[in-house]
């Protein structure tokens, strides 16, 4: 997300994200989405503000699912370094600095990830969970 890897989501990166997804963003929806973050825009308050101005997006239900696919015993949980090994190696890898960024904003106890809250975290933002 952050594609300059400087900490912060800006303009550009939003642009690069939209774009990713099939979208063609209008610079002014990308400030209006900037403005709406009380100060540099954290990982949770963007999933927040992405989830809200990207119709089209995977329901909540696909993204559970996509979960599921990784918990074959269908517990709502799963590991912490599995997950964070899923995220550093497979697809467009996450690095160290992003998987703490995520770690701080995941709903994560005794070393697991409950991915139910964190797909509602994702979808409506951490105010909803």
């Amino acid at each position: 997300m952050d594609q300059d890897r400087d900490g912060i989501i800006n303009e550009d990166d939003l642009a690069n994200i939209y774009q990713q997804v099939g979208r063609d963003p209008d610079s002014k929806v990308l400030q209006g989405m900037l403005k709406e973050s009380p100060g540099p825009l954290n990982f949770t308050h963007f999933l927040a503000l992405f989830g809200e101005h990207t119709s089209g997006t995977d329901p909540e239900s696909r993204l559970r699912d996509a979960f599921t696919m990784f918990d074959p015993e269908n517990t709502g949980h799963m590991d912490e370094a599995y997950i964070k090994d899923l995220l550093m190696n497979v697809g467009d890898p996450f690095s160290k600095d992003e998987i703490k960024q995520v770690w701080k904003e995941a709903p994560i106890e005794g070393g697991k990830l409950d991915y139910m809250k964190f797909v509602a975290i994702i979808k409506r933002g951490k105010e909803d969970e």
